[in-house]
């Protein structure tokens, strides 16, 4: 009876009204509770109603409640949104926090009742490291610059960024799965000697230093300890919280449960919110079977499903929800809405990998309310050619996890060391940057040799005469100078394709990845996109020039979260968000899912498939309205396959019209809702030729953007030469503004927010810019 005076109180108030399962939940307070959230399922709002009712109806002193949230901006927003349901115990103090904040305080507890000194070894090394000198005894004391220096004295080389997050990826795993010594080995490390690193690493904390260094996963395990063995320490904070919940549980790591399970022990008052359908971080070290096993921990604990989704349109959340059915290690649930139907799933099947980016600028270019987009992606790499396009065509996006690594990584600097030997190739010390990656078999020796020669003439020349080489040595190395003689003022894409066939960089590359185990297919992505940048560009010079301004605007891009902006994201990182329109790009077979997902499923370990699987759910979700996926049939030269989850969703939403190309349903790209764009079928068949049997329309687009610009707006500017210095311009996202110069395919246009670089081209074929004053 109480409770229903609560809720209907709350509902005059607030306008706050839950459904039946919300109330339930709300009402249980006493004993454990297993609350599985579906997407858009209201999970917060039911979170703070059961701290309100805690607090307003049963008594209970705020500061005794523990809410335990998955990320800083997850408590802090949990926090604001109980201030403002429940403005009287605003300046009270419920305990909102992460798991690791509970955890240094309990560490900070222990470690200070033993008297031991201890530092915290985690945050931004990036000054730092400009000023370390390696050669030093011990290294600087910080987490990533202590790993540096232990690889290069195991491996006798420098760590590369991408050996830097596999490395610590496998100390954290280790850690969360609080895995004994001798089980270290059993976790797939591709760092070379990863368990003796680790090895070293936790024997350098505890004696390297006249403190006790400190991770953050030892926060954890230390607090997990600290609780395990310390009888008063573990009464003081099972005393100080009689009610504690947690969040986002599915992402919870086995010392994150155990901390949880013995804080709660005495009382057994804990609310788990979770799905296990968007378990996305096993390879974390999240433990979604704990859900599964939840009621072995808490034998008498009550489950609740919260299957509505308030979210989504009708026909996505069906589609969603049968499609998550294949997994089977997971709770039955039944996800389900009131919200209407509304645009069917589109399923966009590109000829070539090299036009998405282009043409995902093309479909979202027509919106005005950008902020309700979001473009989604597994890796993060996808994000620098969507970034490229976006740029060019003037449309503001916001990069949620942007990683400006790659502008620094390794392959970008060889690129750029090439093409600096085009200018001179009178600098032993360019040479010495790549003569192993090229061909000529340059040894260390004789670059050495080569160092020690003082005349200014071509490190070729000077290599032929004065240093000692084999025979096959000169025509290769004749070869390489005129190579780079040949790429004096060329193109930059034109440059970069024969640094990687003609200068053999390309396949320095594979002896690289056979020998240190580096992913090729990530590392000749990175190749195309320094290709793709280079798109319509005039010197090396300019190409260089852009990436520095794409570095830039990277940066600056991160600062838009609230503007009227695209938002790229990865799909991890997509979590939590939602949009009224979703694309989600590289849909094939070796992405989603992986081909390390495929393999172990072909060997029937499904674990990985499964994850895969959850991954694309928790991508579907974020939609609101329109979902539209992007596939295509070439990448990097090579066949392509559309991803198993694409065919998968056409099935489910229209089987009777489901024959390998549509979708089905009235949709973008013609009645089936399936849409093809450029170059020709998988059977080589033009795409606008007949298929038998086929109800979907295929679309065929030769010139992308062109024709649907035209369509989308006739005032359009459609020829460059109309664009000049000092001519004002309207353009869709920034407005009116003036344009300052014309450099070959780029225009400097001042406009109200800025001064902005646009690709004439890019902006002609999208129909993004018009003269002022009338059709051009």
């Amino acid at each position: 009876m109480q409770g229903n005076e609560f809720l209907s109180r709350k509902k005059a108030e607030l306008g706050v009204e839950l459904n039946e399962v919300q109330k339930r939940a709300v009402l249980h307070t006493e004993g454990a509770l297993l609350l599985l959230a579906s997407p858009g399922s209201g999970k917060t709002t039911t979170l703070i109603m059961r701290i309100g009712y805690l607090v307003e109806e049963k008594g209970v002193r705020p500061e005794r409640i523990k809410a335990v949230t998955f990320s800083r901006a997850s408590a802090r927003d949990m926090k604001d949104r109980f201030n403002k349901f429940f403005p009287e115990f605003a300046g009270e103090r419920v305990a909102f926090s992460t798991i690791h904040s509970l955890a240094f305080e309990m560490m900070r507890d222990s470690l200070r009742k033993q008297r031991i000194d201890y530092q915290i070894i985690e945050g931004d090394a990036a000054e730092l490291e400009e000023e370390i000198d390696f050669e030093g005894e011990r290294p600087p004391l910080h987490k990533k610059l202590i790993l540096r220096e232990l690889y290069r004295r195991v491996a006798g080389d420098n760590m590369t960024d991408d050996q830097m997050d596999e490395l610590t990826t496998y100390i954290s795993f280790v850690k969360n799965k609080l895995l004994p010594r001798e089980e270290w080995g059993s976790v797939k490390c591709d760092v070379k000697d990863a368990e003796r690193l680790l090895a070293e690493y936790e024997r350098f904390k505890r004696g390297g230093a006249d403190k006790l260094l400190v991770d953050y996963d030892d926060m954890l395990v230390l607090a997990n300890e600290a609780l395990e063995n310390d009888r008063e320490l573990l009464r003081k904070y099972q005393r100080r919280y009689d009610y504690v919940m947690t969040d986002e549980s599915q992402d919870t790591s086995l010392v994150q449960h155990a901390i949880v399970e013995k804080l709660v022990r005495a009382h057994g008052n804990l609310c788990v919110v979770a799905d296990d359908d968007q378990s996305i971080y096993t390879w974390r070290a999240a433990e979604p079977q704990y859900l599964l096993d939840f009621k072995k921990v808490y034998p008498r604990a009550k489950l609740l499903k919260m299957e509505q989704n308030y979210r989504s349109s009708r026909n996505i959340v069906q589609v969603a929800n049968r499609f998550i059915k294949r997994n089977k290690n997971r709770y039955d649930k039944n996800m389900f809405t009131d919200n209407p139907e509304d645009e069917p799933i589109v399923v966009h099947r590109l000829g070539d990998y090299q036009l998405q980016a282009k043409f995902v600028a093309e479909r979202v270019a027509e919106e005005e309310n950008l902020r309700e987009i979001a473009v989604l992606y597994r890796n993060n790499s996808s994000s620098i050619t969507l970034m490229n396009a976006f740029d060019r065509a003037g449309i503001p996006f916001y990069m949620k996890d942007g990683d400006n690594r790659f502008f620094s990584h390794w392959v970008v600097e060889d690129v750029l060391n090439f093409m600096r030997m085009t200018f001179t190739d009178r600098r032993p010390d360019l040479l010495e940057k790549i003569h192993t990656k090229m061909n000529g078999y340059i040894t260390k020796q004789q670059m050495a040799a080569l160092k020690a020669v003082t005349n200014p003439d071509s490190v070729f020349d000077n290599l032929m005469n004065y240093v000692a080489l084999r025979d096959y040595q000169f025509k290769l190395l004749q070869e390489c100078k005129e190579t780079f003689e040949r790429m004096k003022g060329m193109a930059p894409r034109d440059a970069i394709q024969t640094i990687r066939y003609d200068l053999g960089y390309e396949k320095a590359i594979d002896k690289m990845c056979e020998r240190l185990g580096f992913r090729k297919e990530y590392l000749i992505g990175i190749l195309n996109t320094l290709e793709d940048i280079s798109e319509g560009l005039e010197s090396m010079e300019s190409f260089a020039r852009r990436l520095k301004y794409l570095e830039q605007v990277m940066k600056t891009s991160r600062r838009r979260k609230n503007e009227n902006a695209v938002t790229f994201s990865t799909l991890h990182s997509a979590k939590g968000l939602e949009f009224e329109r979703v694309l989600i790009v590289d849909l094939v077979d070796g992405i989603l899912p992986s081909n390390d997902d495929i393999k172990k499923y072909e060997n029937e370990d499904v674990a990985d498939m499964e994850e895969a699987v959850r991954l694309f759910y928790v991508g579907m979700t974020r939609a609101k309205k329109r979902l539209e996926l992007l596939a295509y049939e070439r990448r990097d030269g090579a066949k392509a396959k559309v991803s198993r989850f694409v065919n998968a969703v056409r099935r489910i939403q229209n089987p009777e019209e489901f024959t390998g190309i549509g979708i089905g349903g009235k949709g973008a790209g013609g009645a089936g809702g399936a849409r093809e764009y450029g170059g020709a079928g998988a059977a080589g068949r033009p795409l606008g030729a007949k298929r038998s049997a086929v109800k979907a329309t295929v679309v065929r687009i030769d010139n992308p953007g062109a024709k649907a610009a035209a369509a989308r707006n006739p005032n359009a500017v459609r020829e460059a030469e109309l664009l000049k210095a000092g001519s004002s311009v309207e353009h869709r996202a920034f407005g009116r503004g003036r344009i300052v110069r014309m450099r070959g395919d780029q225009a400097d246009i001042r406009f109200e927010s800025g001064e902005k670089t646009l690709s004439v081209a890019t902006c002609i074929e999208m129909g993004l810019l018009e003269l002022r004053g009338g059709r051009p």
